[in-house]
């Protein structure tokens, strides 16, 4: 077996389906040992929503799937680009020509590593946050000695994911250093 990783153009926000259907298909089919792999490069976010910390995962490369496939056989190619069977399917990225049936160019080894070395990674990630902060920007504090309390941004620490936030205590002025998830943006 010769399998090569591409990929697959999908309708954005409906990858998680197509995955679906596809692989149903292709245990249908029983064409799993042509088709290995389905992936959707995906990374966890977290973002504080009303007080709480939310975690919800995140497309790398919206609109796409990688898929790792032998398509010497004509049949998981057909199954692939077959809209009937696979709806929202648009089809391979790099196909030679404007024919969905055309013959799609593999991913380089290389690239491959480092689409699945930036998956890899995102997961070892302790916190990141969707919402970057602004210096000058209002925030609530959500959680620690502080909770409750609204500072302004004076610092951000996009390294090491902290603010420091000034907040008024007692009438004077308090720096504090908060880690992005202990505060929330004011609206």
């Amino acid at each position: 077996m010769d399998h090569k990783w591409y990929i697959l153009r999908a309708v954005s926000g409906k990858e998680k389906k197509v995955k679906e259907n596809l692989e149903a298909e292709i245990v249908r089919r029983k064409l799993v040992e042509f088709v290995p792999q389905v992936l959707i490069p995906t990374e966890k976010v977290y973002e504080m929503r009303n007080g709480k910390k939310r975690i919800r995962e995140r497309s790398f490369f919206p609109g796409y799937i990688l898929i790792q496939a032998d398509l010497s056989n004509g049949q998981v190619h057909d199954l692939i680009t077959d809209r009937e069977m696979v709806p929202n399917v648009i089809g391979f990225l790099g196909a030679t020509g404007a024919n969905v049936k055309d013959e799609p160019t593999p991913l380089r080894i290389g690239e491959v590593n480092r689409i699945l070395g930036r998956v890899d990674e995102a997961t070892e990630r302790d916190e990141q946050l969707d919402t970057p902060f602004i210096i000058g920007e209002a925030v609530k504090v959500m959680d620690g000695p502080f909770s409750g309390f609204t500072g302004t941004v004076e610092e951000v620490f996009e390294d090491r994911k902290k603010l420091n936030v000034t907040v008024k205590i007692f009438g004077r002025n308090t720096p504090v250093e908060l880690n992005y998830v202990q505060v929330e943006k004011v609206d």
